[in-house]
């Protein structure tokens, strides 16, 4: 039995694709460099296509799904890549077709025994399942304290998947062999509204409304002047496996 899809993000695909940082260049060169070939790879829930992007430079085809059809239709057109509606579980690419399988910021949202089963079918020998994403991130103690304090307000209304990702995707299920990579993080120099979009791309603030974020917003106000950029730090957490 399929599980049905969730929907969390499609209603504010714009504001996901504008909000979401994207990898570093070597963390996707880093799992490029462990596949068999370049042929073919898939990125499997792309949302707006950031990784899709990003691995179009090493592979000579990139299939870039999402069960969304508005983060699709977001989603920013780029040469070797190809852009199709359809879940992470049920995958049109035939059998052993590819290089590698990524999963960026989506991994935790999937049917793992369905999304097993298609990882299985669509490697080649060899070929690599990779899971990365972002989970907790860091600015200084003054922001940290302003937002943790609103992530203790919506943690009892996340979804399982937020536990997962949370977790550093420890009880994340792959087929095949674990393969370790260099720790790495995403470093951005932010100003506040881009903290702060952020924060309304989240799933549980558009679940919850975005008034959650008042009190929040308005503490960051008074920490954070106008136009000032900090440094944001977003540790990168992964999980890849050699079929």
């Amino acid at each position: 039995m399929s599980t049905p899809f969730i929907d969390l993000f499609s209603g504010h695909a714009g504001l996901y694709a504008a909000a979401r940082p994207t990898y570093p260049a070597h963390v996707i060169a880093d799992i490029a460099a462990l596949a068999p070939g370049r042929g073919q790879a898939w990125d499997a829930g792309t949302g707006n296509g950031q990784a899709a992007r990003s691995l179009a430079a090493h592979f000579d085809a990139v299939f870039a799904t999402d069960p969304s059809a508005e983060q699709i239709a977001a989603a920013e057109p780029a040469g070797r890549v190809t852009y199709a509606v359809e879940p992470a579980e049920r995958c049109s690419l035939p059998d052993a077709s590819c290089d590698l399988i990524l999963a960026a910021q989506a991994a935790h949202w999937f049917e793992p025994r369905a999304f097993g089963t298609e990882v299985t079918r669509l490697l080649k020998p060899g070929g690599i399942v990779a899971a990365i994403g972002y989970g907790w991130w860091y600015v200084d103690r003054q922001v940290d304290a302003i937002v943790g304090g609103l992530l203790k307000q919506v943690e009892p209304h996340w979804q399982p998947g937020n536990w997962t990702l949370i977790d550093g995707y420890r009880a994340l299920e792959l087929p095949g062999e674990e393969v370790r990579l260099t720790p790495a993080a995403i470093h951005l120099a932010w100003e506040r509204p881009q903290v702060e979009a952020y924060v309304r791309s989240w799933s549980v603030v558009q679940k919850l409304g975005e008034a959650v974020t008042d009190a929040t917003f308005a503490a960051l106000r008074e920490a954070w002047p106008d136009g000032q950029k900090r440094h944001v730090t977003m540790p990168v957490v992964s999980r890849v496996h050699r079929l």
